[in-house]
């Protein structure tokens, strides 16, 4: 039974903020249990000896294979990137907790360095690959059951097959891996070192941007004009990183012949970019419907004239401001999962049960949240930055749903787990989904329900809204970059033009905003990535209006699009449910929900 909304927050913050500072932190002992750790040097001299012997056993030899030769081969490829892939993912949630300790960044570069030259000797591999014919690869399909469930793997690959250079160029490429991930390191590290202070405290990132939703507005401005001081003076550095990212880029597009910047994000995604532009078209032609409609409500909830950028997430003057104690969050998410899916709740309860989640927010911890999916013969780990707030309550739910969506595939093996990044957030923007409409349907007054729906709405404007800007952003950035390195001056324009656009008339926007470009991950880490969390919004949006409808058998076409992992097509994944995402009515669709629940606010008023 859910609980009431009123008994949601704790009653005393002062019992919440000690309940805050005694949270979960990582067990990785399921990796290793130390640097030290005797099974971890034997898997990194295990990894070498793989790679070297698979190099020997296969180089130049692939299109020879019978069809039980290619199957032990893939086997055997996919066993040693499990092997890398553990190693890996130990070294980087180590440094994740505390990003800015020297033995930490070193064990990470370190082990990225021994990856990188171990499997340069596997660079032969999608390369001959690809240099089988499909007739014979077809042969080899017919002849063997357990070789074609290779088979999306193998088209994975094949798409690359027009942009692959040669041999000698593609293991140069692999080697310099090592360098170029250096600047997403430097990244790292210098948002890590930032510190503001405000008020007399010094802060980090993390916890300054939490003041941005603080309920007195001064506050949240002096927070706004620290963040824009800080980031200004290190702007130099951020702009060096995008750029020197992006021309990198740009170089390899060129030699692979790639037909533009968003190129390789899609076929990473396996989605056809006229997808991502209905998409995109979509959500711009929306913006008056949506962001520019609810924000001149909220406008006229705080009595402005205008909104500064540091009232975007500022608290609703009706919203109930407690805080939601930890143990007040889990059971709220996990009785949202059961409710759904008593299997979804089942595995998120193993998260809480067996410490694969580090949730406080402490000195040098790597900012904002995420679920890393290790490896196949492993379990996922999930980091949080929880403030107690109830926007952490739903960050909460959308990281268990990655981690269930995870857990799930797993059983696809090491190759064919790893979900496109498209359908990637189904799962976690689902979670999201199901623990509103379960608090939703607890509410007991107006205002409650007026609170939750206004925040609601502002997280799908985050989700849709926000993160196509974002896109559009990297679109203009990689364009103009085509043509010259960008000053901070140049890309702060091409910010603030976005984000003006995205935002509408009842904002206005100052200098001091410009340059919030800087500390945005993803724009480093993954270019183009952004897009996928629209997607996800909008494909989970058309979701739950079908399962609203009491569709029959939901849960299990649910669960099993979940366990299908990257084994399918996103056209293939959405057919049970008679969703296509080529169509434009699917992205509208989605889009109404919110117009729906802007509808309801504006009705309220």
């Amino acid at each position: 039974m859910t609980a009431h909304f009123s008994n949601i927050v704790s009653a005393a913050n002062k019992q919440t903020q000690n309940d805050l500072s005694n949270l979960p932190k990582w067990d990785l002992s399921d990796l290793y249990r130390s640097v030290n750790a005797p099974d971890l040097q034997d898997d990194l001299k295990e990894l070498d000896q793989s790679c070297r012997q698979f190099e020997a056993d296969y180089k130049t030899k692939l299109t020879d294979l019978d069809s039980t030769g290619l199957l032990n081969c893939l086997q055997r490829y996919e066993k040693i990137l499990q092997l890398a892939g553990r190693i890996s993912s130990f070294a980087y949630l180590r440094h994740c907790q505390q990003t800015t300790d020297p033995k930490r960044i070193k064990f990470l570069s370190d082990c990225k360095e021994e990856i990188t030259k171990y499997t340069a000797r596997l660079v032969f591999f999608p390369i001959e690959i690809n240099q089988i014919n499909d007739a014979a690869l077809a042969r080899h399909f017919a002849e063997s059951a357990s070789l074609a469930r290779y088979k999306p793997e193998f088209d994975r690959l094949r798409t690359m097959k027009p942009f692959q250079l040669s041999d000698e160029l593609e293991h140069c490429l692999h080697d310099l891996s090592v360098v170029s991930g250096a600047w997403s390191v430097l990244f790292d590290e210098t948002v890590a070192d930032l510190s503001f202070e405000i008020d007399g405290d010094r802060l980090s990132l993390e916890s300054t941007l939490d003041l941005l939703t603080d309920t007195d507005r001064e506050r949240r401005e002096r927070a706004s004009r620290e963040l824009a001081r800080v980031i200004t003076n290190n702007v130099k550095t951020f702009a060096r990183i995008l750029n020197t990212q992006a021309k990198e880029k740009e170089i390899i597009d060129r030699w692979r012949g790639m037909p533009t910047p968003q190129t390789a994000m899609h076929l990473y995604n396996r989605v056809e970019p006229e997808v991502v532009e209905a998409l995109r078209t979509s959500v711009v032609d929306a913006f008056p419907t949506i962001s520019h409609r609810y924000y001149d409500l909220k406008r006229c909830w705080l009595g402005l004239d205008k909104l500064q950028h540091w009232d975007r997430n500022a608290p609703l003057p009706f919203e109930d401001t407690r805080l939601v104690a930890w143990q007040q969050g889990c059971e709220i998410v996990l009785n949202a999962f059961k409710n759904f899916s008593p299997q979804m709740a089942q595995i998120a309860t193993q998260f809480f049960e067996k410490g694969w989640i580090d949730a406080g927010v402490t000195d040098g911890k790597s900012p904002g949240a995420f679920c890393h999916p290790t490896v196949t013969n492993v379990h996922p780990y999930i980091l949080l930055n929880y403030l107690g707030k109830p926007r952490d309550v739903m960050t909460l739910a959308h990281e268990l749903g990655h981690g269930v969506h995870q857990t799930l595939a797993a059983d696809q093996g090491q190759l064919l787990a790893d979900t496109p990044l498209i359908l990637a957030e189904t799962a976690s923007v689902f979670g999201e989904m199901l623990t509103f409409r379960s608090l939703l349907t607890s509410t007991e007054t107006t205002q409650q329900r007026k609170s939750l729906l206004a925040n609601k709405v502002e997280d799908m404007i985050n989700t849709l809204v926000r993160q196509i800007a974002f896109y559009n952003f990297e679109c203009q950035f990689h364009s103009a970059r085509r043509n010259g390195e960008l000053t901070p001056e140049d890309i702060n324009q091409i910010w603030l033009s976005v984000q003006s656009e995205s935002l509408g008339s009842a904002f206005q926007l100052s200098e001091s905003y410009s340059t919030y470009w800087a500390y945005i991950p993803h724009f480093v880490h993954s270019p183009f990535y952004v897009y996928a969390y629209a997607f996800g919004d909008g494909l989970v949006n058309a979701l739950y209006a079908i399962y609203e409808q009491a569709t029959p058998d939901f849960e299990e076409k649910y669960l099993s699009m979940l366990k299908a992992g990257g084994s399918k097509l996103h056209s293939e994944l959405l057919a049970p449910f008679k969703l296509d995402a080529s169509s434009s009515s699917f992205w509208s669709r989605g889009i109404a929900i919110i117009e729906g629940l802007i509808d309801e606010l504006e009705a309220m008023e």
